[in-house]
């Protein structure tokens, strides 16, 4: 899992000089292709021959629809007839076609009738940028910022950026942390909203609908009945609702926490694409990287020299620049020459103190709130053998046995490191390790107890589908589960006080017939949708649970790994990166 708020692109590469060079023609045939095919550009030199050249270059920030993944984008631009009026007719150029090409700026000022406003227009061909006449101009850039990557387009005003700067300030924005409160911009692009949709941080409505529930970890999104397909259609009202998951803080590959929090209350309208919840480093669906803070520019007692920052401690306070980062720490269990190491909560010569936050089995309670050097997983490796001491051969003889001679080697929380234990996951080449009965009961009732909600959902939907099939219709066969007993006498009129009042537990619905021959057609196929889906349910829940007794695959001579996931909340501190 990458950054949470991509503000890069994955396709990137990078041309690097070596100081004290001078830049080669090749080098700068690349640079000028580079640019032709609308990859972002930043020149890193302080010469006029570009000495220690760096460019680095990535996908556009607006790539053709549909051609997202080439590695070859064409510049874009809308071409003018004899006639130097600009048309809506939108070309994609490659950089061998670009290159003969007289192409004006996007920029460049307009008329109300689309013709160039000025005599001379800035325009760049095969490398040199002459000013041309509009009646010699082939095409004309869509937009300022396509030559631009997605982080360079997130800068206000980039064009008045020194290039350094630039360079500095698009790389940095990748190094941001996310933070407890993170605000959105007040000077913006207008990116910053796409970025946060097209990256997947937050959470968008694919239909519209009433929000109907809200929790942390969920959203509940009513879309209708118009929205739920054909009127013919099987439990068609299993369609109307939308359940979105959050993520609640998952780990990145950089420590830090993924979270999603919803945005919508109950009873809300929501339209399809509206934002209902937003992730990292977002606020209200835009990208949100820092905090918008009154800053004075001026000395401070010149605690503030040169790059140096003086923060009001409110700030540390008040968690302003606070985030959270979560760790994975990890515990091998392995089968040794002297005997196999053990998880256990019997740790020699550790004060019971100690072990108030193990279970029974030497594991770590999740929500446990831990410190530097306090005992995460509790596990011995047996010693090699010694020989016993006058008092060791005493006590072999009163009690029988030789006392265990192991050391401890668990796993503790390492130096400068306190947090929350938010989640611990054991493996284990075993299927019938004794350690892991504890998690696979638990995973065995969550997925029994979804397994009869969503039987019980399906339920519902047939039952309320059935009562508007039956409504206003006449009893051909109602049966009693279980027996022949007829629940409705033959003729009864169905009204919808009786089709409101029904029980369908007490009904064998194999035998549920009316007069009318189209509604039991409709019905019958009902029944049996309901039953498929009922047996999808009960098959993938036992192809779930058969899961959980396969024995993991681990490194050799590893026979059980324990992870444990710590959250620690990190305040801003003396040497952390502002920009």
């Amino acid at each position: 899992m990458s950054l949470p708020v991509r503000v890069f692109q994955p396709t990137t590469a990078a041309v690097l000089g070596v100081p004290g060079t001078v830049l080669t023609a090749e080098v700068a045939e690349a640079l000028f292709e580079r640019q032709s095919q609308g990859l972002d550009v930043q020149d890193w030199g302080d010469t006029p021959d570009q000495v220690a050249l760096d460019y680095t270059s990535g996908v556009p920030a607006l790539p053709p629809e549909g051609e997202v993944g080439r590695a070859l984008l064409g510049a874009s631009g809308r071409t003018t007839h004899v006639t130097p009026i600009i048309t809506r007719i939108t070309a994609w150029l490659s950089a061998n076609e670009e290159e003969a090409a007289r192409i004006a700026q996007a920029n460049a000022p307009l008329t109300p009738g689309f013709t160039f406003q000025n005599e001379f227009v800035l325009c760049r061909e095969r490398g040199d940028f002459p000013l041309l006449r509009p009646e010699e101009i082939d095409y004309m850039d869509v937009a300022p910022d396509q030559l631009v990557s997605v982080a360079a387009a997130l800068i206000p005003f980039l064009e008045h950026d020194d290039a350094n700067r630039a360079l500095m300030g698009s790389n940095m924005q990748r190094q941001a942390v996310p933070l407890l409160f993170p605000d959105a911009p007040l000077v913006g692009t207008g990116l910053e909203s796409v970025i946060a949709r097209d990256s997947g941080a937050v959470v968008v409505a694919r239909r519209g609908g009433v929000v109907q529930e809200v929790t942390a970890d969920h959203i509940l999104v009513d879309a209708g009945m118009e929205g739920a397909g054909s009127s013919d259609e099987p439990l068609r009202r299993l369609a109307q609702f939308d359940r979105y998951r959050m993520k609640k803080y998952w780990r990145t590959n950089q420590d830090t926490a993924l979270n999603q929090r919803p945005l919508v209350r109950k009873g809300q309208i929501v339209k399809k694409g509206d934002v209902l919840a937003d992730g990292p480093s977002t606020e209200g669906g835009e990208l949100a990287l820092g905090r918008n803070l009154l800053v004075a520019f001026m000395p401070w007692y010149g605690h503030n020299f040169e790059d140096a920052i003086v923060l009001s401690e409110r700030l540390v306070k008040d968690d302003v620049y606070t985030s959270i980062h979560i760790q994975e720490l990890e515990l091998q269990v392995r089968d040794t020459k002297r005997g196999m190491e053990e998880i256990t909560r019997e740790i020699p010569n550790v004060a019971e103190e100690s072990l108030v936050d193990l279970d029974e089995r030497g594991v770590v309670r999740i929500g446990a709130r831990v410190k530097a050097g306090d005992i995460l997983v509790g596990k011995i490796t047996p010693k090699g053998e010694t020989e016993l001491s006058p008092e060791e051969k005493l006590l072999t003889a009163i009690f029988g046995e030789k006392a265990k001679d192991v050391k401890d080697s668990s796993l503790k929380v390492p130096p400068g490191v306190e947090g929350t234990v938010i989640d611990v996951k054991i493996f284990s080449r075993r299927i019938d390790d004794p350690i892991l009965e504890k998690e696979r009961g638990q995973k065995i009732g969550e997925l029994r107890a979804f397994e009869r909600s969503e039987i019980q959902r399906i339920g519902e939907a047939r039952d309320e589908e059935i009562r508007e099939l039956i409504r206003g219709k006449e009893v051909a066969l109602f049966l009693k589960k279980g027996t022949v007993e007829p629940f409705f006498n033959e003729g009864t009129q169905l009204t919808d006080e009786v089709a409101d009042s029904l029980d369908f537990n007490d009904i064998d619905l194999t035998t549920l017939k009316v007069t009318d021959r189209p509604t039991n057609e409709q019905l019958r196929r009902l029944i049996d949708e309901s039953k498929r889906r009922i047996e999808r349910v009960r098959q993938r829940t036992e192809g779930q649970i058969d899961k959980i007794f396969q024995p993991d695959e681990l490194p050799p001579g590893v026979v059980q790994l324990v992870k444990v996931y710590l959250a620690e909340k990190r305040k801003i501190s003396v040497g952390d990166k502002m920009a």
